[in-house]
């Protein structure tokens, strides 16, 4: 048992089953007398911890069958240039949703390879909410819409998927692409509402390094622009079921295990409840106090990622001090926010949070 709680954005913490599964198999995984890192990728052994991974995420995620899973390198920001090589020839242009830092970035790469449009931005009240749909200005023309579903800088996050036949316009057949990287598993999902969705693993579902992209068949049909290797292109992956290359094989086992805890947990409805439970406890916590402060809109704010900010700014390091010498871990903001900021994917234990919250109690008694 571990004697601290991490809240790191990512890479994050890991269930303690799956480490200790990790450990146990490591020289030596099910008698094959080899380690899962010295393995071929295309030996019997690892293919059978690949195949079961992608089978229960498709069970997990209820994934149709006319979608395939492809486990890549290159982590979701390599996805900001492949999402527009493999899918702008529909039409040479695509719509953005800008919630923040994140999808900032997807625009900026995109910017690179076709024209980009801005059809709905929160960037007048601070990046601190998600435009609603209403306000969405789709172009009938968009080759995809592309969204992040949830912002790990800011703390904003979706609590709604995007129905693209309810916005203005004949928008129902366009391709809906979303950037899953830091909520991805984290509640049910309807797959089929989606053209990709690509999700960095190193939130909710395993180690650094390998990122899940999650395609509609019939897109990989779409004409890649001219130019793009054969590595950057989805249907190169495809056909060869992620083994086109060497594939970043230790992270697919890890991953291969989250999803086996996933499912003993109760699958992604139980867990679900879990963060939503975990999230109120600190919320509560914040909008009860004058200490404490979130400045995301509530409606918007984020189940895995939540910021704060303390009425004084000169107790920030006081406060990370006396955190971790209470095991509370990794709670700094990112450098471009300033203040806290605490993780809490699904990872985390309902234990670790009421032990911040315990912490932020005392500590706003101590200092107000």
């Amino acid at each position: 048992m571990r004697n601290i709680y991490n809240f790191s954005a990512g890479p994050a913490v890991l269930p303690e089953e799956v480490l200790e599964q990790a450990r146990a198999e490591m020289l030596d995984w099910h008698g094959s007398g080899m380690s899962v890192m010295e393995m071929s990728h295309r030996g019997k052994e690892f293919m059978s911890i690949a195949d079961k991974a992608e089978s229960d995420m498709r069970e997990l995620a209820a994934i149709p069958a006319n979608y395939k899973i492809l486990f890549l390198q290159g982590g979701a920001s390599s996805q900001f240039a492949m999402v527009p090589l493999n899918l702008l020839g529909r039409s040479g242009k695509a719509d953005y949703i800008q919630t923040g830092q994140w999808s900032e970035k997807a625009v900026g790469e995109a910017k690179n390879f076709g024209s980009i449009h801005i059809a709905a931005s929160s960037e007048s009240d601070g990046f601190n909410s998600v435009p609603l749909l209403a306000q969405w200005r789709i172009s009938t023309d968009a080759a995809y819409v592309h969204y992040t579903s949830n912002e790990t800088i800011g703390g904003v996050e979706f609590q709604w998927t995007p129905d693209l036949s309810a916005a203005e316009g004949d928008c129902k057949d366009i391709p809906l692409v979303a950037d899953m990287s830091s909520n991805f598993l984290s509640r049910p999902l309807d797959v089929g509402k989606f053209g990709l969705i690509y999700a960095g693993a190193q939130k909710n579902v395993g180690p650094a390094g390998l990122v899940v992209v999650i395609i509609r068949e019939d897109l990989l049909d779409v004409a890649p622009l001219s130019g793009t290797p054969a590595m950057l292109r989805y249907k190169t992956h495809a056909d060869n079921a992620s083994m086109y290359n060497t594939p970043p094989t230790y992270a697919i086992y890890i991953m291969g295990l989250v999803m086996e805890w996933l499912k003993r947990q109760g699958g992604l409805v139980a867990i679900e409840q879990r963060n939503i439970a975990k999230a109120r406890l600190i919320y509560d916590l914040i909008d009860g106090s004058n200490f404490y402060r979130c400045p995301v809109n509530r409606a918007d704010r984020s189940r895995m990622n939540i910021p704060f900010t303390l009425r004084d700014p000169s107790l920030d390091e006081i406060f990370l001090k006396l955190a971790q010498t209470r095991g509370l871990i990794q709670l700094k903001g990112h450098r471009s926010v300033g203040g806290m900021r605490a993780s809490i994917y699904n990872a985390m234990p309902l234990e670790g949070v009421q032990a911040l919250v315990n912490f932020m109690q005392e500590f706003e008694k101590n200092h107000a």
